[in-house]
C-alpha cells in the first residue's frame, strides 16, 4: 500500500485545495492529511486565525471522498514524527521547491502546482472588505 501525505492550514476550503487532495490521492492508496492545530495557526498566521476551529476542519476533511485520514499537529517535530510514521510519498505546494520542507527526509516529496488566484488568505481578506 502506496500512503500519501500532504499537510497544511485548510481553513477556508477552495478549489486549489480539492485539485490538491485529488492530485495526493491519485499517487497512491492512502491520503492522509495533517492540519495545524488552532493553536500552530494562530502562531503562523495571527491572532485572528484560523476562522474554522480544528474540530471543524477535520470534519470537513474527513468528507472530502479523497482523503482517508486526518491528523492534528502542534509543532514542527510532531509533524516530522507524523510524516515519518505515515508516508510513503508527500505532496506539498510549489511554493516549497526551494524551501525546506518538514518530514522530506523521510520519503519522496512531490511538488504540486498552486492554481493562480486562490489563497485562503485572500478569501479572508475579501469577505473582510
Amino acid at each position: 500500500m502506496k500512503r500519501i501525505w500532504t499537510n497544511g492550514c485548510f481553513d477556508v476550503l477552495h478549489i486549489g485545495h480539492m485539485r490538491l487532495f485529488k492530485y495526493a490521492k491519485s499517487l497512491g492508496d492512502y491520503l492522509t492529511v495533517g492540519i495545524d492545530s488552532d493553536k500552530r495557526v494562530k502562531k503562523l498566521k495571527g491572532p485572528l486565525r484560523p476562522i474554522n476551529s480544528e474540530i471543524f476542519r477535520k470534519e470537513m476533511l474527513l468528507s472530502i471522498k479523497w482523503i482517508d485520514n486526518v491528523v492534528v499537529f502542534d509543532d514542527e517535530s510532531e509533524l516530522d514524527f507524523l510524516v515519518s510514521k505515515l508516508a510513503d510519498k508527500m505532496v506539498v505546494g510549489s511554493d516549497y521547491i526551494e524551501k525546506d520542507v518538514i518530514g522530506s527526509s523521510h520519503c519522496d516529496v512531490l511538488f504540486f502546482e498552486k492554481i493562480p488566484n486562490f489563497s485562503t488568505t485572500r478569501i479572508i481578506n475579501e469577505i473582510r472588505k
